[in-house]
């Protein structure tokens, strides 16, 4: 059985707290949608699960099957089922993507996976992405297209088989039928029902093809109200504003930074 519980989570980035007492619990078989607008702490919730070092944990816990996540380093709770889905994924010239996933694969087991069973998974997982057959000798993400980075993302998961599947913003940057194969693959998974998944998004298509089972707004670093399908719905159709009037609740603002005018370089 795996359960992540997040409890009362504040989370700050260079001293500014961003999570203020987020309360969230995943089980397998459950996916959970989180919605917002940008900059109340959805990404940052991911990152701090994962351990971001740039996201300090000032109070709080997390745990995975009971056990205290904050207390493992990133690699640790990689091994321990854990999975982010990245929203700018790095480019790794040098590293070839076939030699990452394997070792990735084996970090999480006790046996080398033997190479033909390596293959065999990565060539159906491959065709399931309707990727490209040469992905495999390239290096990683070097030299992707954006669609290409998030399918690989989503190629990543698979191999890997995690037990906690988060995937922030994984649908920016896709066209329709790009949208449509990562659905696809990521509603595979949700079938075998042996994985939770936090999935965060602000298009309404996206979670229609994935039907999550719980939406969460987060707004301010909390969540503010809990529903199904029909909340992804009237978001879609109303944004996020009746929430405050109904619920008091406040969105935070994201700063913009300052813009010197063209103009300003004549003045003495």
């Amino acid at each position: 059985m795996s359960k992540l519980v997040i409890k009362d989570l504040h989370v700050s980035i260079d001293g500014k707290a961003i999570l203020k007492g987020l309360n969230l619990e995943v089980n397998k078989g459950e996916v959970h949608a989180l919605m917002g607008p940008n900059g109340n702490g959805k990404s940052t919730l991911l990152a701090a699960i994962m351990g971001n070092p740039r996201f300090e944990v000032t109070s709080g816990s997390i745990t995975l099957d009971g056990e205290d996540v904050l207390e493992m380093e990133v690699n640790e709770r990689s091994r321990a089922g854990l999975f982010l889905g990245m929203q700018y994924p790095l480019e790794v010239p040098g590293v070839v993507n076939a030699d990452f996933l394997k070792a990735a694969i084996n970090a999480r087991r006790e046996k080398a996976i033997p190479l033909f069973e390596f293959i065999k998974k990565m060539e159906k997982n491959v065709a399931t992405l309707h990727m490209k057959s040469d992905l495999a000798h390239r290096f990683l993400n070097d030299g992707f297209s954006g669609g290409e980075k998030k399918r690989n993302e989503i190629l990543q998961m698979l191999m890997l088989d995690p037990s906690i599947v988060m995937l922030d913003e994984i649908d920016s940057g896709l066209d329709v039928d790009a949208i449509k194969i990562v659905a696809n693959a990521v509603n595979e998974k949700i079938a075998e029902a042996s994985t939770g998944f936090i999935v965060v998004s602000h298009y309404e298509r996206f979670l229609q093809f994935i039907k999550p089972t719980h939406t969460h707004v987060v707004l301010d670093g909390k969540v503010v109200l809990s529903g199904g399908i029909e909340l992804v719905n009237k978001i879609d159709t109303e944004g996020y504003d009746w929430i405050v009037e109904a619920y008091g609740a406040t969105i935070a603002t994201v700063e913009k930074p300052k813009v010197t005018a063209l103009g300003s370089c004549g003045v003495k």
